[in-house]
């Protein structure tokens, strides 16, 4: 018996001795979250951060001294990291840090560089088209001496509710923008970024329910759909003398499309006007600008593979011949899956859904990689690659960040379960770097291209897989996204792009879609409370993140012969679908394939996680 209590004694001790050990990994220096993560970049000190910290009872620590007052959980790593409940208590300080730091990038830009496009955060000065070199596409691209972060910020403003200043903005820009400039954009950036954000905020100001406050102008008169029908009159120039209705990629806003113009352009910079240019046609009864743009999807859908039914991300506007073959899910060809799903809610055209149904079996059939499954079975982690559009066979081993808004279109059309482990993958990096690199290898588990701009679409993922799912793993994630952005990317005036990765040097610049999309899912993803949410509203978010409400004057068009073999087709059908009905009939997934118990716990089994966390050499 006496060796019995000898090893009953020793089982005890070691017990012990593992307790004693968690309790001062979780208990330790710095008592931040990270630390407790077997899997942290760095074990140096966090700096503190600018906004209130956590309550008096937690002694002044960090935000994840409110995890633990809720209570260790049991479980692995993994469960113990992201299954403990979110307090409100720190989802309201979460929500308040990403309002703070919009709200600190937006003071700068107002301060040191409006009325200009950008503001360079490093040197508290701003930035407008670089005239010096024409060639210079980053920036001239983007910017057309129009206050471009203004205008992309206006409805994020009235999202955080902040009445007074959407209102001192939208006058601002009735008073000093115009578009009457001799600046040369390109025709996608100028219609996500800015015609765009005009319809949002007019939309917004017209609304007579005012859901995030009063929002409305004294006297307005239209002046914001005004000048959006001014600026798209001034790129449908691109549209002209092409041989096959696929627009220029760039116009002069004063002179037109340039002498020497680019014959190529993108798949999704051609193909990604139709939800703006569809929305201004509705809203004015003028079916022009809706009609050039659906022939120029219309145009592209048509060139796609006989054999794949994939598109490539580089087209000959006048030949129609394919200068790039490769067909993804990122660059070059992004928006253009996700305005053929965003059109047909929208507006409600049985076409849309159509093409989009066909494109998405042929992703699934031919950039899908690994098991069928997400979250059962033996297998590699599913991953979407680069291919041949015409053979599907594999062109190279990178995949880029702007693929990283996938997974939120997959929440969209109720693919839920394939889009949990994609933004796992995606996630994986993030915590491997502290950014997404622009281009990312994963044969080779390293950047190929190691800048991050601020980008939103991890994010936006992440705030829209919330949504779904209300599962807090999701609210982890977001509280990492804040933290890496507060530490890597802040400075004197502003965030600054990553301009690597690993080294964590940085670029003096912050582009508008940081203020217009990446702050705005922050907030959105921690204020379970904002009208977004709550006001009864339906609202669809455009590719740069401006918000439309879903109603029955976008999804009527009042022209009768413009589109006639749409007319007769919808005569035909008893009742358009509603947005909330919207199904892919070759889904690999769906909503309800999502076990209940997983809605509450990890999205991913912990097996799972740290297989993708294995594939990006996390562990």
């Amino acid at each position: 018996m006496q060796w019995r209590s000898l090893v009953l004694g020793l089982l005890l001790l070691r017990l012990g001795l593992h307790g004693l050990l968690w309790l001062v990994s979780a208990l330790g220096p710095g008592l931040g979250l990270h630390q407790r993560f077997p899997f942290t970049l760095s074990s140096a000190p966090r700096p503190a951060p600018p906004w209130p910290r956590a309550a008096d009872r937690c002694g002044g620590a960090h935000w994840s001294c409110l995890l633990r007052a809720s209570g260790p959980a049991a479980g692995d790593e993994y469960e113990r990291r992201y299954s403990a409940a979110f307090p409100p208590q720190l989802r309201a300080q979460l929500r308040d840090a990403a309002r703070g730091m919009f709200a600190f990038g937006y003071d700068n830009y107002m301060r040191h560089a409006f009325p200009q496009d950008e503001l360079d955060p490093l040197h508290c000065r701003g930035r407008g088209p670089d005239r010096a070199d024409p060639s210079n596409l980053n920036i001239n691209d983007v910017l057309g001496n129009y206050s471009l972060t203004l205008i992309d910020a206006l409805d994020t403003l009235a999202v955080m509710g902040n009445s007074s200043e959407f209102q001192k903005a939208v006058k601002l820009v009735i008073d000093t923008v115009s578009f009457d400039k001799d600046s040369t954009v390109q025709v996608f950036e100028a219609t996500i970024r800015v015609l765009g954000s005009l319809l949002s905020a007019h939309i917004i100001i017209t609304d007579t329910k005012q859901p995030f406050g009063d929002m409305t102008i004294k006297d307005y008169d239209d002046e914001l759909l005004h000048m959006a029908r001014d600026l798209a009159v001034r790129l449908l120039p691109a549209f002209e003398n092409t041989k096959t209705g696929i627009p220029y990629p760039r116009v002069n806003l004063k002179s037109g499309v340039p002498p020497d113009s680019n014959n190529e352009t993108c798949t999704a910079g051609a193909g990604s006007l139709l939800v703006e240019f569809g929305i201004l046609s509705r809203l004015l009864g003028d079916s022009t600008f809706e009609w050039v743009a659906r022939r120029a999807v219309k145009a592209l859908w048509s060139l796609r593979s006989n054999d794949t039914g994939l598109l490539g991300n580089v087209v000959n506007i006048q030949t129609g011949h394919w200068v790039g073959k490769q067909s993804g899910l990122g660059a070059g060809l992004d928006s253009f899956y996700e305005y053929l799903l965003k059109s047909y809610i929208l507006f409600g055209e049985k076409e849309d859904l159509e093409m989009f149904n066909d494109v998405y079996r042929s992703i699934q059939n031919h950039l899908r990689r690994g098991r069928e499954a997400c979250n059962e079975g033996e297998g590699d982690p599913p991953l979407y690659v680069n291919v041949n559009m015409f053979s599907g066979q594999l062109m190279n081993t990178w995949i880029d960040s702007l693929q990283a808004f996938f997974p939120g279109l997959q929440v969209l059309i109720g693919d839920v379960e394939d889009a949990i482990c994609l933004h796992a993958f995606y996630y994986a990096i993030w915590k491997r770097y502290g950014a997404l690199p622009e281009r990312y290898n994963w044969q080779l588990q390293a950047p190929d291209v190691p800048f991050y701009p601020l980008r939103p679409e991890l994010v936006e993922s992440t705030y829209l897989l919330y949504q779904a799912t209300k599962n807090p793993f999701y609210l982890h994630v977001g509280m990492d996204i804040l933290q890496s952005l507060e530490k890597y990317t802040k400075v004197k005036c502003g965030y600054a792009t990553l301009h690597h990765v690993i080294e964590k040097s940085i670029e003096d610049r912050m582009e508008s879609f940081f203020l217009s999309e990446t702050c705005k899912y922050l907030y959105l993803l921690f204020d379970e409370e904002n009208p977004v949410h709550k006001s009864g509203n339906k609202y669809m978010f455009t590719t740069e993140g401006h918000i439309v409400s879903v109603d029955k004057r976008f999804r009527d068009s009042v022209w009768q012969d413009t589109f006639p073999e749409e007319e007769e087709e919808e005569e035909e059908n008893a009742e358009k679908l509603k947005p909330n009905e919207v199904k892919v009939i070759n889904s690999s997934s769906n909503c309800n394939r999502v076990p209940d118990e997983r809605r509450y716990l990890l999205p991913l089994k912990s097996i799972y996680m740290r297989q993708i966390d294995q594939m990006v050499g996390l562990v």
